[in-house]
């Protein structure tokens, strides 16, 4: 539960604290805002000491081409286009840069929007974008190869139009139930794939029941040799592994099946599944099917960041390593129609 202090609130509890207590929450205060400053500080260095890349075409040989409104500029020697430490990722045109760091905080912190915009004093349709533009520089960070026994399943949510306001039927009360019995176009699938090391993946794939081309549109690019698939003996997955030649282990779940050879299971990837369903439910109360991946990614960033000291810190440098994060944004809409097509 959270409290909403106004200015004189605020100033009488920070009265009733001593001076050091006082001068050390001002200090803290003020190094967690100055987060994302350093962090872009440590981008900008690494460009100009020619470890980046340009984001328009990927190329690693670039210059510097002088400043624009205080940010170093690059130009690229084979696509002869300029960049900057922000183009490319969700920070990339952003108005109010001052305001990232106390945003990143409430963001941490949970809070809704409504309470956001009030703190900050911005749009709430700002503080709405502003969240998924962020979501988005997790679209395809930290996303390495899947090594050893990797476990695989689908799960389903119910597709959701929540916050439109151009339904073609009457709006559903929130906690409603589908309609039609079994898997169907009402249900959006997600496949949830985790090995025994530090590897996730969460991706939204259609409505309806998932194919062998789903699976391989989600994770075909992340695995290897030494990926041993572990899912439940579903067609898609047996297809999958036949095609990329992978040690499969076939759970049947129908026949009370939870385990094999002591090893082999999807008990890790089942607990990923009801964390998040209780997430979604508990703090937003469900979300849209258009942005679900974009809250999938914020889950995937908290269960890879659950060890960190400095969460802020390594939340905003994980954030920015995406220099396609403003597409992966403007892709939404497409991605949203895409999937309503993807049906049985």
């Amino acid at each position: 539960m959270y409290i909403i202090m106004d200015k004189q609130q605020i100033k009488e509890a920070l009265l009733k604290l001593s001076s050091s207590e006082r001068s050390a929450l001002l200090s803290e205060v003020e190094s967690e805002q100055d987060i994302h400053s350093k962090v872009l500080a440590k981008h900008r260095e690494q460009l100009n000491n020619k470890q980046g890349c340009c984001p328009h075409c990927g190329n690693n040989k670039y210059r510097k081409h002088g400043i624009d409104k205080g940010s170093q500029r690059y130009k690229c020697k084979r696509c002869g286009r300029t960049f900057t430490e922000y183009t490319g990722t969700w920070m990339a045109r952003l108005h109010k840069k001052d305001l990232v760091g106390k945003y990143l905080k409430l963001m941490e912190q949970e809070l809704s929007l409504d309470k956001i915009k009030v703190q900050l004093g911005i749009n709430k349709k700002t503080a709405f974008d502003w969240r998924h533009k962020i979501l988005s520089g997790f679209q395809q960070t930290d996303k390495g190869s899947f090594e050893g026994i990797t476990e695989s399943d689908d799960t389903f949510f119910r597709f959701s139009e929540k916050g439109s306001r151009d339904l073609d039927r009457k709006p559903r009360k929130r906690g409603g139930v589908v309609t039609k019995r079994g898997i169907s176009d009402q249900l959006v699938a997600v496949i949830v794939t985790a090995d025994r090391g530090t590897q996730t993946d969460l991706t939204v794939t259609r409505r309806g029941r998932i194919k062998k081309a789903d699976i391989a549109q989600a994770i075909g690019d992340r695995i290897s040799q030494q990926t041993i698939l572990c899912s439940d003996s579903h067609a898609s997955y047996k297809g999958f592994a036949i095609d990329n030649n992978l040690e499969h282990h076939a759970l049947r779940s129908d026949l009370g099946q939870r385990v094999s050879n002591g090893i082999y299971h999807i008990q890790h990837v089942n607990a990923i599944d009801s964390r998040l369903k209780q997430w979604l439910r508990g703090r937003f109360g469900g979300v849209s099917t258009k942005y679900l991946q974009k809250y999938l990614n914020w889950f995937r960033a908290k269960e890879l960041l659950k060890q960190s000291t400095h969460f802020i810190r390594d939340f905003t440098d994980k954030s920015l390593q995406d220099i396609a994060a403003i597409n992966h944004y403007k892709a939404t809409q497409h991605n949203f129609e895409k999937l309503c097509i993807l049906q049985r």
